[in-house]
């Protein structure tokens, strides 16, 4: 599936559950019904995903992805009034950090869902 469809597909599962679970929960609550919708989307995922950061073949760091899909798209998810330059760092650090093309930053605010969608070129 290319990346933009199911970029598609994962905003559409975040704003069913911002639909049905309104705002001002915890990350946490987001994720499990997140996880919920993507698995019955059929989209494959893994949560709370150990990643390891290496630098000339050597593990120098580990962080922990929120969700992983199909293993290309990392998902870091936010329920703050909203989203700062510092988030947005964060995930473009992530998909230098472990060569991964596409990031997606979900923020379940008081207002609605907001997305930030990341893309680098793999060299």
């Amino acid at each position: 599936m290319e990346h933009k469809e199911l970029t598609e597909k994962i905003i559409g599962c975040a704003y069913r559950v911002y639909n049905k679970m309104g705002f001002e929960l915890l990350e946490s609550v987001y994720e499990k019904c997140l996880l919920i919708e993507l698995r019955k989307a059929g989209i494959l995922f893994e949560s709370q995903k150990p990643i390891t950061v290496t630098y000339d073949d050597e593990m120098i760091g580990e962080f922990i992805a929120d969700i992983l899909v199909e293993n290309t798209i990392i998902l870091e998810l936010k329920s703050v009034r909203r989203i700062v330059n510092a988030h947005e760092v964060q995930l473009a650090n992530y998909l230098v950090a472990i060569g991964k093309p596409v990031g997606l930053l979900l923020n379940f605010s008081a207002k609605k869902v907001e997305v930030k969608r990341k893309v680098r070129e793999l060299t």
